[in-house]
């Protein structure tokens, strides 16, 4: 997910600060201001985004309703959110995919960009969408991209229309199409080759083969760890081409949220999705008003509970739920697929960097939501045997010297994580009573973050 970390913890504490004040006036809301701009900034936020950004909230700002507010600091906040929204746009931009099938997406960018793999990520998703999905790539300079394209279209079970460094763009995309229409095929996405930099040449040639084919969505793929540099690329392309929205890719590295902030300011054109990780699920649309929510401390559930309908196996939490109802003991065998599940839904900072307030928490606590630990685990339930996941008390220690040995990890290592499992598997049995769970979270109310984290974790 988008690394706003920085920007997210810079707002929150600024605003903290405001509240702290015996009384706000215009002079200390200046201040603010001040900070907020350093960071956005910071974040690789375009210049003339940030400018505009405060000269906007400014005359909100300074007015009677924050200065006269029985709660400035949140008030505050609301106008700062609502900016963010505009700035990123009102809501999320959906395809249009309303043509004559089959609807035409060209997809363009430069080179390393994740161009290539952000096709199948959208055809993938699409596929979700109940479409009928064909690709191919016009990229007549680099046969690898062809290759790649080839290669995840059969791995996602779409069609692919084969081309060759030999062939013309224009005519690669043309047959493509016309193969499409015959196959009844909902969707077309067409791969355009990318180079290192802007050229005459590169837009030259894109130019001319979005005017054959006249597609309905021409989206542009940039890199989000390029910062400022993205939005600077975007408004290029979105001068050559008429595009009509943007795909943020590699937001789950170390971008700074700076490109998510000043590529629709920039071009007007709306982000429609971005990728947040490798997997070939893994991309979303982009939601501005759930961004800006994250942005500031207020989580977002909305887009965890979307991911849970999604991903997690329906059928098989319905046979856990059954197991423990029945009064079956939950086993580590139950631990590894849960494990795999929250796998599916970006892992432990997947779902915590959605929850609200996660920016508050002390820097010790944060340090625990460790994904590296998930596949220590794992390792540890993998190098057991099917009876010691089952009946995990009959592990001693000559067995133990073998599952560190088959898992890389130590003794104590499974040590610990046999403890933290019999307290996990005394709280399911709470669970599976009557009342159980309404009775385990109001006992854990107010204990610790969320109402619920482990017991040995620490907590400021």
């Amino acid at each position: 997910m988008l690394n706003f970390n920085n920007l997210s913890e810079r707002l929150t504490s600024v605003i903290k600060q405001l509240k702290g004040q015996g009384r706000l006036t215009e002079s200390n809301i200046e201040g603010t201001l001040r900070e907020i701009r350093v960071a956005l900034l910071e974040a690789d936020v375009a210049l003339p985004v940030a400018k505009a950004f405060i000269e906007d909230i400014k005359p909100k700002a300074i007015g009677k309703e924050v200065i006269e507010s029985l709660t400035p600091g949140d008030v505050l906040i609301k106008i700062v959110h609502d900016e963010l929204v505009t700035i990123m746009g009102e809501y999320n931009a959906e395809l249009n995919l309303k043509a004559q099938a089959p609807a035409v997406i060209l997809m363009a960018g430069l080179q390393g960009s994740g161009k290539t793999t952000t096709v199948a990520k959208l055809a993938k998703w699409l596929q979700g969408q109940k479409k009928s999905v064909m690709v191919t790539s016009v990229d007549v300079y680099r046969p690898a991209a062809i290759d790649q394209l080839a290669s995840l279209a059969e791995k996602i079970g779409v069609e692919f229309f084969p081309s060759d460094p030999s062939q013309n763009p224009i005519a690669i995309a043309t047959a493509a199409i016309q193969a499409a229409k015959n196959k009844v095929v909902d969707v077309i996405i067409i791969d355009t080759a990318g180079r290192l930099h802007i050229d005459a040449d590169m837009m030259a040639e894109i130019k001319g083969l979005h005017a054959a084919i006249n597609p309905i969505e021409t989206l542009f793929v940039v890199d989000s760890m390029t910062g400022q540099d993205a939005a600077n690329t975007a408004k290029a392309f979105n001068d050559a081409l008429p595009l009509t929205g943007v795909v943020l890719t590699k937001t789950d590295g170390d971008a700074r949220g700076g490109a998510a902030l000043s590529i629709r300011y920039i071009t007007g054109k709306p982000i429609k999705f971005m990728g947040i990780g490798e997997k070939i699920d893994a991309l979303e649309p982009f939601h501005p008003d759930r961004i800006a929510s994250r942005i500031l401390g207020m989580g977002d559930i909305l887009t965890l509970v979307e991911e849970a309908e999604r991903k997690i196996d329906k059928e098989q939490a319905q046979k856990l739920v059954t197991k423990i109802k029945k009064g079956k003991s939950f086993d580590l065998q139950d631990f590894l697929d849960q494990l795999k599940q929250v796998h599916k839904m970006g892992g432990i900072m997947g779902i915590v960097s959605k929850l609200p307030g996660i920016n508050q928490l002390p820097q010790q606590v944060k340090d625990q939501f460790n994904d590296k630990k998930l596949v220590e685990i794992e390792a540890i339930i993998n190098s057991m045997t099917p009876k010691e996941r089952r009946f995990p008390d009959v592990i001693r220690n000559s067995q133990k010297r073998r599952i560190a040995q088959g898992s890389g990890t130590s003794i104590q290592a499974i040590n610990q994580l046999l403890k933290q499992f019999l307290q996990m598997q005394k709280m399911m049995k709470k669970m599976s009573k009557k009342g159980g769970m309404m009775k385990m979270m109001r006992g854990l109310q107010g204990k610790f973050p969320f109402g619920g984290m482990p017991p040995d974790l620490p907590v400021k």
